[in-house]
Order: C-alpha cells, then sequence, then structure tokens
C-alpha cells in the first residue's frame, strides 16, 4: 500500500498514526548531499538533480507530490524573506516530467494568506507550471501522534502534506531571530496547526518533537539570496547577501547542516539542530559525509 493510501485510511478509521517517511532510497553511487553554487535557480536545481541521479530517483510515476517553500511573508522574491520562485517552477516541472499526477504548494503564513501567495510570486510561478496552489484550509489538520516526542506528544499537521505520496521540502536560507536560522527544519512549521506559538517555548525541543514525526524525502535548500540578519521577515535589502547556491539532500538534518556554512555558524550555535542530532535523526554520518560541492562557472 503506498504511504497516502495507508494514511487515508488510518484517518478514515480513526488509527493512530506512526508518521514517520521513509527516506528516499537513493542510488548507493550517489552523494548523500550536494552543494551547487554559481548559477541561475534552474542551472541549480539541474545540476544537483543530475549529481543525485536525476528526479526520478525521488519521484515516480503517478504520484502525489507536495513542494512545501517558505511563503509565509507578505515580501517580493528580492528579500529573501520567501523562497525563490523560479526555483519552485523548476521543480514543478521536474515532478511533472518524472510523472507525478499532481503537484501541490502550499503554506500555511504568517502574514495575510492572499498577498503572501501573490508578492511571493511562488502563487504565479507554480501555477504556470500546473501545479496545484491552494492556502491552507483549518479544516484539513489532522492530529498525529509523535512518537519520539519529548515534551509534545502529538500535534495537528495538514492533511495534504499528510497524505502525499513524496514531499518536497523547499525552504530558503535564512537568519531567524529566535532559532538562529530557518532551514529545513523550520520550514516544516508551515504545514503545523494548533497554537504554533506555543511551540518558540522550549524551542529546540518540540520543533524536534513534531519534525522528527514528519521527514520529507528530499530536502532543498534555496540559498540563491540568503537574508543574513533581521529574519524572519526582513524588509531591508542590505540585509541580503546573492550566494547563487543550493544545496540538496534526501537527509534534511545533513542538508540544514551543511546550509550552516552560508551563516558561518557551526552545530554548536544551533540548538534544534544540535537537538535533532544527538537524538540521532541524521541519516547519514555528519563527520564523514559523502558530499559534492560543485561550481557552475
Amino acid at each position: 500500500m503506498k504511504r497516502r493510501a495507508f494514511i487515508k485510511s488510518a484517518i478514515a478509521t480513526g488509527t493512530v498514526l506512526p508518521f514517520m517517511p521513509v527516506l528516499a532510497n537513493v542510488n548507493s553511487q550517489s552523494p548523500q548531499a550536494i552543494w551547487i553554487e554559481n548559477g541561475e535557480p534552474e542551472q541549480l536545481l539541474s545540476a544537483a538533480l543530475k549529481e543525485m541521479g536525476g528526479i526520478g530517483e525521488f519521484v515516480k510515476s503517478g504520484d502525489v507530490v507536495v513542494i512545501k517553500p517558505n511563503m509565509g511573508w507578505d515580501r517580493a522574491p528580492e528579500y529573501a524573506a520567501n523562497t525563490n520562485p523560479q526555483l519552485i517552477r523548476a521543480l514543478v516541472k521536474e515532478c511533472y516530467n518524472a510523472g507525478a499526477k499532481t503537484v501541490k504548494v502550499f503554506d500555511r503564513t504568517c502574514n495575510n494568506p492572499r498577498r503572501c501567495y501573490q508578492n511571493s510570486q511562488i502563487e504565479k510561478f507554480a501555477s504556470e507550471a500546473d501545479a496545484e496552489v491552494d492556502q491552507i484550509r483549518q479544516n484539513r489538520f489532522e492530529k498525529i501522534d509523535l512518537k519520539e516526542g519529548v515534551l509534545l506528544k502529538n500535534w495537528e499537521i495538514y492533511r495534504d502534506f499528510l497524505e502525499a505520496d513524496k514531499v518536497i521540502n523547499v525552504p530558503i536560507a535564512k537568519h531567524h531571530s529566535l532559532s538562529h536560522v530557518t532551514l529545513g527544519m523550520k520550514n516544516l512549521m508551515g504545514v503545523m496547526g494548533g497554537n504554533r506559538g506555543s511551540i518558540h517555548s522550549d524551542f529546540d525541543t518540540k520543533i524536534v518533537d513534531i519534525t522528527s514525526a514528519i521527514f520529507p524525502q528530499l530536502t532543498i535548500i534555496d540559498g540563491y539570496r540568503v537574508l543574513t540578519k533581521n529574519g524572519p521577515v526582513g524588509g531591508n535589502l542590505a540585509d541580503v547577501s546573492l550566494k547563487k547556491t543550493l544545496i540538496m539532500s534526501p537527509c534534511m538534518i545533513t542538508a540544514d547542516f551543511l546550509a550552516l556554512e552560508l551563516f558561518g555558524h557551526s552545530l554548536e550555535q544551533v540548538g534544534h539542530l544540535k537537538e535533532a542530532v544527538r537524538r540521532g535523526l541524521n541519516k547519514y554520518d555528519l563527520n564523514n559525509l559523502n558530499f559534492k560541492k560543485i561550481s557552475l562557472s
């Protein structure tokens, strides 16, 4: 039974969900992580996927795919508060080229949803590639058990995320005043329901409690533009650094770890990521990564 069919059945019957999406079974000869730099968003994505063996390593014919960008803020792309819309459009196209049945793009925004979807330009660019771009509906959250939870034992997660065959997490790399950085783990707050503000108390533990149950199959970190301070919302172009970088890994923790280099941070400085590694949520040995770094120019 496919993951989506199993979860639909569990929701319908009231079964407790031991939800932990499996990571993609990538060809063993592929790198565990890729760092691509000095290119435009579409070029960076294409080069990274080529090194990983192609999008077909992650997306199969007939899959319902969720692409989870950060589009939580009423900001234009140049302010680096939201994921690059050109990257999202290119990724949607790749998924359909692999035979995806449907590609869905959504986020639970912090600012007005209509303005965030529009001004981030993600709605426009993703729709151009035939993605379904819908705003979050409050009646579509489902409570799941958090098997690995320390402080939190359950939380509401968006049903479309739970029911997808494949999830691709596409955060933008940026500064955050509380968590130091916003990367893959923090980006998944956009599929969480309930009182998200309460997560900010004991944040390092709670964010790991929840994200440990909802790992994506692939994480792609948008480092084309990086918000280096005054995040997560930004608003000053002087805070934006043009890095022209993309980081990709089937392991979200690995991708987040590598992205710390964009900020000059160490693992010790980022509490929630350190906590995830302490719990052993990284698929790969971070001290011995099969890791490839490529410059396109």
